[in-house]
């Protein structure tokens, strides 16, 4: 029970770092392209290194903890991140949902109101942070989780400042815009309460739930983030923030873990 509540609180304070770096939005700044492209990438990067370093090594370790050989253990990650991603491209399909770059994709029927094809996309997105988080706390291991809750916090930042500057850009209002990124913090609690929740209860399925959430985090990495930082021939701009994001967390790693 103290690992569900660890896990939820954890996750919540990652998530409501979107509304943080949503705030700015009330400030007179107006950032270019450039400077998103960097931010974008350096979400991505973040994300990278907690998949590598927070999710797919440890649960890699948790299987071996669990008595399988080397291989039996890769084989079980190498299925999770496959499930994982599978699993985000069917969400993907299935629930109407609007990137915040792009034209819309999946949506039946036009009536359907756009406030809910952006709630759409936030939580495919953000549901895997807050599994990640939770995984990691569920297993008792406090020091395993608080480098992947500073890690997804930090990422949410630019991301929360990214998506607020995108519904402004659209004619939005501020105040809906930083809704929205209330809205982007409150998703992935509910995905840090799933994960905990199921590895505390079953602690067998921690490395295929390390797994599965890092597939489904490598998803939104390879088809949402990196494409969307290198928009408008910012890939220079991007790959420098993934570059950065990733150092910045595989520091918190192996500092805070």
């Amino acid at each position: 029970m103290q690992s569900l509540v660890i896990g939820a609180v954890a996750s919540l304070g990652a998530g409501l770092a979107t509304v943080l770096g949503a705030l700015p939005i009330l400030l007179p700044i107006n950032l270019t392209q450039r400077v998103q492209g960097i931010m974008l990438g350096f979400g991505g990067g973040v994300m990278l290194a907690a998949t590598s370093f927070s999710l797919v090594v440890p649960g890699t370790e948790a299987a071996v903890a669990q008595g399988y050989s080397k291989v039996i253990a890769a084989l079980i990650i190498v299925i999770g991140i496959l499930l994982g991603g599978v699993f985000l491209q069917l969400a993907h399909k299935l629930l109407p949902h609007e990137h915040f770059f792009k034209q819309e994709e999946s949506v039946r029927g036009s009536n359907l109101k756009r406030i809910w094809l952006f709630i759409a996309a936030i939580t495919i997105h953000n549901f895997p942070e807050g599994l990640a988080v939770g995984v990691n706390f569920g297993n008792n291991n406090i020091s395993d989780g608080i480098p992947v809750a500073l890690g997804i916090g930090l990422q949410n930042i630019p991301e929360g400042l990214v998506v607020a500057l995108a519904l402004v850009g659209e004619k939005y209002s501020r105040g809906y815009a930083l809704w929205i990124s209330l809205l982007t913090g409150l998703v992935e609690p509910i995905g840090g309460v799933i994960g905990a929740g199921v590895v505390s209860i079953a602690n067998f399925i921690l490395p295929w739930a390390m797994a599965f959430a890092a597939g489904a985090m490598l998803f939104v990495i390879c088809d949402e983030i990196i494409p969307e930082s290198h928009r408008k021939g910012l890939e220079k701009e991007g790959t420098i923030g993934v570059m950065f994001g990733f150092v910045v967390m595989m520091f918190l790693d192996i500092a805070l873990g």
